[in-house]
């Protein structure tokens, strides 16, 4: 918050005639009694604005205060409820918000945002059964306009006030710049926010729940202490000290760059403390003397990591492993790319490969599951739904959410027109 602002308004607006009409007020979004202020003003209302471009995470870091009371209000379950995917945009919760001050009155929603923000309020105002009647985005160089490198746009949003409005529309329109007189429609089918509407009900006989859950690779949130290149019987880790490691607890490792390039495996391993999630760790003691001692030595950066999920977890834990970590065979694709790029990737040295988390996969007791898998993933039908629910201007474009929703196996049962397209 910066009176700074407000009072440049004041000097610019002075002893013009529209001072009279106009008043303004500094108030905290996160503590004002909205119903309350709104209910002084009849008719309807245009909310116009650029909200914070900042997520919950940074405005910790920066030491910031300002904002909404802690809530699980996208109702994440689980590990997802702590980890990263908790994160979100201030920006989006006030939207969200606003969204509520138009129940039962009409108006208009012109907000500066984050691409990927508006997507996600305008995904939310369906599940809502906000009552929207017309909605667009104008694309906006905002490393032009504001120095800022993310993608953004104008979300306009105009809402008739009730629900049981017949005109509801939750499609919208995404233009190009003010000039662009067509746009783009993307809109919402089967709960998934959809890019390309036409290819998407074309392919969307494969919308169902992927026959295997895709995971992501392992999260330690140490690469320093946690990833090693072998030298000779040595390791070297990413403080560059060489250490001599037993093999129980060191896998091979691929990074999200080198499953995305397609690089071949550069040598590099990763300690993998645990076979599941929540198992104590202390029997590495025995196990393998050398590794414990290793870690006891690092104990103060594992130990000091900051996410919440590793507090109440045992001593040096890790995530993402389960016995699909395992497996020998797997199926891999960057969710940083952009683009959809799988890969077959077998065991090295006899064990099976790791990822980081940056990295989605599934895996296979067989060569000969995984290759007739791939050759499903890599089918024109399935690449044509990945690419219609894909939008690659996110930071991550591709997501677990998206890859846990296509059902390589109705290639197989789902008629003779779909069966002639593998």
């Amino acid at each position: 918050m910066n009176s700074a602002y407000l009072n440049a308004l004041r000097t610019r607006i002075e002893g013009q005639s529209i001072s009279n009409k106009v008043r303004l007020e500094e108030v905290n979004f996160f503590t004002e009694n909205w119903n309350a202020k709104l209910k002084q003003f009849s008719g309807s209302i245009l909310v116009l604005g650029n909200f914070p471009w900042v997520t919950n995470a940074a405005q910790s870091v920066i030491g910031g205060s300002n904002l909404p009371f802690k809530s699980n209000f996208l109702n994440r379950r689980g590990y997802d409820a702590i980890s990263g995917k908790s994160n979100f945009d201030v920006s989006e919760w006030m939207l969200l918000e606003v969204l509520n001050w138009f129940r039962d009155r009409p108006g208009d929603v012109a907000m500066l945002a984050k691409t990927a923000v508006a997507r996600k309020v305008l995904a939310h105002a369906e599940r809502r059964s906000a009552a929207v009647k017309d909605a667009f985005m104008i694309e906006i160089d905002a490393k032009k306009e504001f120095g800022a490198s993310v993608e953004a746009c104008l979300l306009v949003l105009r809402l008739s006030g009730y629900a049981e409005d017949q005109e509801l529309n939750y499609d919208y329109t995404v233009y190009k710049s003010l000039d662009d007189m067509h746009g783009t429609r993307v809109g919402h089918r089967m709960s998934l926010t959809v890019c390309d509407l036409s290819t998407f009900d074309t392919y969307s006989f494969l919308v169902g729940e992927s026959p295997k859950a895709w995971r992501s690779g392992i999260k330690h949130d140490a690469s320093a202490v946690m990833e090693f290149k072998r030298v000779d019987r040595f390791f070297v880790n990413g403080l560059g000290e060489s250490v001599e490691l037993e093999p129980e607890f060191l896998f091979p490792l691929l990074k999200g760059s080198d499953v995305g390039s397609d690089r071949p495996w550069r040598g590099r391993y990763v300690l993998v403390t645990q076979r599941a999630v929540g198992q104590q760790t202390n029997q590495i003691s025995v196990r393998a003397p050398m590794t414990w001692a290793y870690l006891e030595k690092h104990a103060s950066a594992l130990d000091n990591r900051r996410s919440v999920i590793y507090k109440k977890s045992p001593r040096f834990s890790i995530f993402g492993v389960g016995d699909y970590t395992f497996r020998p065979w797997r199926i891999a694709i960057c969710g940083m790319y952009k683009s959809v790029r799988f890969r077959l990737v077998g065991p090295v040295e006899g064990r099976p490969v790791m990822f980081d988390d940056t990295v989605y996969y599934v895996s296979f007791d067989t060569e000969g599951e995984a290759i007739e898998v791939m050759s499903k993933l890599n089918s024109n039908p399935v690449l044509s739904l990945l690419s219609s629910l894909i939008f690659w201007d996110e930071k991550r474009p591709i997501k677990t959410g998206i890859l846990n929703v296509v059902d390589w196996s109705r290639l197989n049962s789902a008629g003779p027109r779909q069966a002639s397209l593998i």
